[in-house]
């Protein structure tokens, strides 16, 4: 760490030239997107939204090591509160910078909800705990419209108010410095904006004493606690602050899609951003974000398998989304099988796995 810091004193035009290059091509990411239509431009702003939950997931997973399985709960408590205050459902149209950070603190309370009872938990106990309060979230919500509709239950929300901030909505098109920028495109910039103050917020949590506590707590919990570490505190703060992203998340999906239901918040949502943690690397956050990318948008890449049937064969043999699972579960299991650690593993989870292969 110290020669990189080092290195990076004795070069800052390159490290300056080098953040310029890496702007650049995030700014450009929309526009050559829409080359392939607004559809995939809307993928990568999905992709930016998995990849949120996935860095708060890995706060829970990959810092504090606590196995998670009912982390779209809290996708679905911020989702549905921005719907509820942004929409006709119950007449409310509350500007967004009010209701995101409201998303943010209720979805933080919900993570310490969940937190304090399993708090003695570990391992597959922790795991069916958790999966069991997303399940009990995704079916109260389902069925909160009797006696008094509140969710308007399996139907969903609709008519919910995009991001504005004073006259300006993200949601139409408009055009600036002789560019046009579609509604996607806007909510592109947005979403990354709010990406980048994630990942901050995970790299400094990452480097700090309350980081070194929760890798503590991950190792061994008896040793941490012998240390002198709060185990409960400490716990109840890697729920929250997981389960606080979640939240904003969930209300940036309202806003984009207009239209939310309980069939979004299922448990393959779980298990789909729990690989993404996997698959990149716990507790890297470079390596997280990779994972959130890979399992967004080539999933995704797999559907157009249809025409380069056509092309090839005269017709289509397999059925494009039987294909696209068998694809990447094979994917799946086969980085599992070399690359156990994950694609951009952390070092620490590195010398983890070569100490328990020796």
């Amino acid at each position: 760490m110290v020669h990189r810091l080092t290195a990076l004193k004795r070069h800052p035009a390159a490290v300056w030239l080098g953040l310029v290059l890496v702007g650049a091509a995030l700014a450009a990411v929309p526009f050559v997107a829409a080359l392939g239509g607004q559809a995939w431009v809307r993928i990568v702003n999905l992709a930016l939204l998995y990849v949120m939950l996935a860095l708060g997931l890995n706060i829970v997973v990959g810092f504090a090591g606590l196995l998670d399985l009912g982390y779209i709960a809290f996708y679905a408590v911020g989702a549905y509160l921005y719907a509820l205050l942004a929409s006709p459902q119950f007449g409310l149209h509350l500007p967004f910078w009010v209701i995101l950070p409201l998303g943010f603190m209720v979805a933080c309370l919900f993570g310490v909800l969940l937190g304090a009872p399993v708090l003695k938990l570990r391992g597959d106990y922790l795991a069916i705990v958790t999966l069991g309060f997303g399940e009990i979230i995704r079916i109260f919500i389902n069925n909160l419209n009797a006696p008094i509709n509140i969710t308007n239950g399996p139907q969903g929300i609709t008519l919910i108010d995009p991001v504005r901030i004073g006259g300006f909505s993200f949601a139409t098109t408009g055009r600036f410095a002789g560019l046009t920028f579609t509604g996607p495109m806007k909510y592109y910039y947005l979403l990354l904006a709010l990406v980048l103050v994630i990942i901050v917020i995970n790299l400094r949590l990452q480097n700090s004493r309350i980081g070194r506590a929760w890798e503590a707590i991950r190792e061994d919990e008896i040793a941490a606690q012998a240390m002198g570490i709060n185990l409960r505190n400490m716990k109840l703060l890697a729920f929250a602050m997981g389960a606080s992203f979640g939240g904003v998340a969930g209300g940036m999906f309202s806003a984009i899609q207009g239209f939310i239901s309980p069939e979004s918040f299922g448990l393959f949502e779980s298990i789909i951003v729990l690989t993404m943690v996997v698959l990149g690397g716990m507790g890297n956050v470079p390596g997280v974000v990779l994972g959130g990318v890979l399992l967004s948008v080539f999933p995704e890449a797999l559907r157009y398998m249809s025409p380069l049937q056509d092309a090839v064969f005269g017709r289509e043999l397999i059925d494009p989304e039987a294909a696209r699972l068998l694809i990447f579960g094979l994917a799946m299991v086969f980085i599992m099988l070399f690359r156990p650690a994950g694609l951009l593993p952390s070092a620490v989870r590195k010398r983890e796995l070569a100490l328990h292969g020796d």
